[in-house]
């Protein structure tokens, strides 16, 4: 089998440091909630939805957690993800965690991460290369979503 799924990552203080950079740069402060935010995604397997980042900062609003959400969005701490149903995901940023892809239910939006090995992932990008050229474009970083029928859906 060629896709494997990502392990959960333990958030290392560089990755704490990292973030405080970044949220330093755009003027903006790394809060206690934020780091709470940054320590539930960096722990979990797979992206999580706005109620589990609910049931892990107790109390805490939603109106709130998206606002801050937002803001580590535009900091490029967290990427959130659109499921077929509408509905959003996140996750840390890949420039603090390690590249992978998203294999995606299209009944009932179920996301998971997986890790395509390396030899594939070069030979996607030197065929992306080539095919961005042809165009005009300048390759930078590939994206994959494999949609399909989770277990449950199939």
């Amino acid at each position: 089998m060629f896709l494997v799924a990502r392990s959960s990552v333990v958030v290392a203080s560089d990755v704490h440091d990292a973030v405080t950079e970044q949220l330093r740069s755009r003027q903006q402060r790394y809060t206690a909630l934020r780091r709470k935010l940054v320590e539930t995604l960096g722990s979990a397997k797979d992206p999580l939805t706005i109620n589990d980042l609910q049931r892990s900062a107790k109390g805490v609003a939603l109106s709130s957690l998206y606002r801050n959400l937002t803001i580590l969005e535009e900091c490029a701490v967290v990427s959130r993800i659109m499921t077929s149903n509408g509905s959003a995901i996140f996750e840390l940023s890949e420039s603090l965690s390690e590249h992978h892809h998203h294999l995606v239910c299209a009944h009932c939006g179920l996301v998971r991460d997986i890790v395509v090995p390396e030899s594939i992932e070069h030979g996607l990008d030197k065929q992306l290369v080539k095919l961005a050229r042809k165009e005009g474009f300048t390759f930078q970083h590939h994206q994959l979503d494999v949609i399909g029928l989770c277990g449950k859906c199939s």
